[in-house]
């Protein structure tokens, strides 16, 4: 067995993930999209949890519509050998999969000839559409602590569900990933079964909306045995 496969099978290694933070303003007041995880899966079991998951390598190769704002591909890029563009693009490959809506704009007519879809990109790219990278906020990053039986590094991108290119009630498009897909009002967010690291996120985005958020990206490194936090 080589060494690449070894690394396919040690699920205790970490993975680089990304996720995004849907918001929509809503009457009652701003709401974010989340859904619940199957009772059988191995990473954080019935938890209701912000679309998302690992970067496959072909992310990596998906030109971006728009590239991100000013700062968000550094700070992406801190700590880390991987590209912005290849976590915003597993950003938006991951909330097509498991949601069905589409977040991107039109590719331009020399883009779509020139790029042939890769695995796992069909779908989406079969639409016109390119990742926006201008649409995300790149607002939280945090490595899962050692003794899980999945470890991810994973960075959360905050979006304004009007970015949408899609119906956003519209979930028909889903993989079965994520069951309740629902938009909650961000004010009862916390009272559902979620994560540790999720309320500490809900807790960031409701400083950003409120106006009250510190400079920089909050990062939680659990990389190694002690916990270290930083800002990016």
């Amino acid at each position: 067995m080589g060494q690449a496969d070894a690394r396919v099978l040690d699920k205790s290694q970490i993975r680089d993930a990304a996720s995004v933070i849907l918001v929509r303003k809503m009457a009652e007041g701003p709401a974010i999209l989340m859904g619940q995880r199957g009772k059988t899966a191995a990473f954080m079991p019935s938890k209701f949890v912000f679309p998302g998951g690992a970067v496959d390598e072909v992310d990596a190769t998906i030109p971006l519509a728009r590239q991100p704002l000013v700062g968000c591909a550094e700070a992406l890029s801190a700590l880390s050998n991987l590209s912005a563009q290849a976590l915003i693009a597993a950003a938006t490959r991951e909330l097509w999969e498991e949601t069905g809506l589409l977040l991107g704009r039109p590719a331009s007519e020399a883009d779509d000839e020139a790029l042939a879809a890769p695995p796992g990109w069909r779908g989406y790219l079969a639409t016109g559409m390119r990742p926006d990278g201008a649409a995300m906020r790149f607002v939280f990053r945090a490595i899962t602590p050692p003794g899980r039986p999945r470890r991810f590094d994973a960075r959360f991108f905050l979006v304004d569900a009007e970015a949408l290119r899609s119906v956003p009630d519209d979930f028909s498009g889903a993989e079965d990933e994520l069951s309740h897909l629902q938009w909650v009002p961000l004010s009862e967010a916390r009272s559902f079964d979620m994560p540790f690291i999720t309320e500490v996120v809900l807790a960031e985005i409701a400083a950003h909306l409120e106006g009250r958020n510190h400079p920089g990206v909050p990062f939680f490194d659990n990389s190694g045995e002690e916990s270290r936090f930083e800002r990016l």
